[in-house]
């Protein structure tokens, strides 16, 4: 079974509530579901946290790889500013897609720049609480995909 962890960085507690013109009115518990249902639909296994601390993050990062675990990160505004969640996701093995509710590119400056980008498999952004499903959609494809290219060829 392909596992996924969902990990979302600091203030994603506040959707609902935050800056609801950017970010939509769905909180937390709410895209949660959302993820889990679609998960199911696609047989995948879940783990969904979201965190304050740069720490936390980083941990779940480097748990993800050696349980051989996909990654769809929010850093939220981490994605600009750690370095350290960047290597833990360039060390930790973890094929990681970062996401964003709000399109990153269509906001202030120092949001166009992202640490993570680089060391993840691709970047979604701008979908609101469907970019957590489309994120979801394709790291399960990747995680499919490297799968069946570790099977023994049995020509």
């Amino acid at each position: 079974m392909i596992t996924v962890h969902v990990l979302n960085g600091p203030n994603l507690n506040l959707l609902g509530r935050r800056e609801p013109n950017v970010y939509g009115s769905m909180n937390l518990p709410e895209i949660e579901q959302l993820v889990r249902e679609k998960a199911d639909a696609l047989g995948a296994s879940i783990t969904f946290r979201q965190s304050n601390h740069e720490g936390h993050l980083v941990d779940w990062i480097q748990e993800a790889g050696v349980q051989g675990a996909g990654v769809v990160i929010n850093a939220g505004a981490y994605t600009h500013t750690s370095i350290a969640i960047r290597d833990a996701i360039a060390g930790s093995g973890a094929p990681t897609v970062e996401i964003h509710l709000s399109n990153v590119h269509a906001r202030e400056g120092f949001r166009h720049r992202s640490f993570i980008a680089p060391v993840s498999v691709g970047v979604i952004c701008g979908f609101g609480p469907m970019s957590y499903l489309l994120g979801l959609e394709a790291i399960h494809r990747v995680m499919v995909e490297r799968a069946q290219q570790a099977k023994p060829s049995t020509h």
